[in-house]
């Protein structure tokens, strides 16, 4: 097994803070980890694994992408929105019709990978348009 790149990691992670929030500290606080948890990663040193599950919503990147990283990959996935990924599209939907958009998304999503119940994938798709509300995302 190859060494972690924490490197790569360090630098992708930085730069997408960068570009969302002002500080490391508004960034810990979105991805709910401490300050000085998130300033290791930009450090480039070694982490709990649970951490960089928690970044990667914070950072707007997909599932296993900081994972991807340290592995030496380039997941299309974190890269932002704004830096072009292909195929993304920015809109300009309401927050009350992109909030429709983003639960019958999950929806559609947890029925497919799921066991979970209509009762637990609504309340799943609740969440997470409370969350994106909360971040300030729609």
């Amino acid at each position: 097994m190859s060494t972690p790149d924490l490197a790569a990691l360090a630098k992708a992670v930085k730069a997408q803070r960068l570009a969302l929030f002002p500080s490391r500290l508004a960034a810990a606080k979105a991805a709910e980890i401490s300050k000085d948890t998130w300033a290791r990663v930009e450090d480039g040193l070694v982490v709990r694994d649970g951490t960089y599950a928690k970044m990667e919503p914070a950072l707007q990147w997909a599932a296993g992408s900081c994972e991807a990283i340290l592995r030496g990959e380039n997941p299309t996935g974190a890269v932002p929105v704004e830096g072009g990924v292909p195929g993304a599209v920015k809109t300009t939907l309401r927050g009350e019709d992109l909030s429709e958009d983003v639960r019958e998304t999950v929806q559609l999503a947890a029925i497919a990978t799921t066991g979970l119940s209509a009762d637990e994938i609504r309340a799943l798709s609740d969440r997470v348009v409370q969350d994106l509300r909360k971040r300030g995302r729609i």
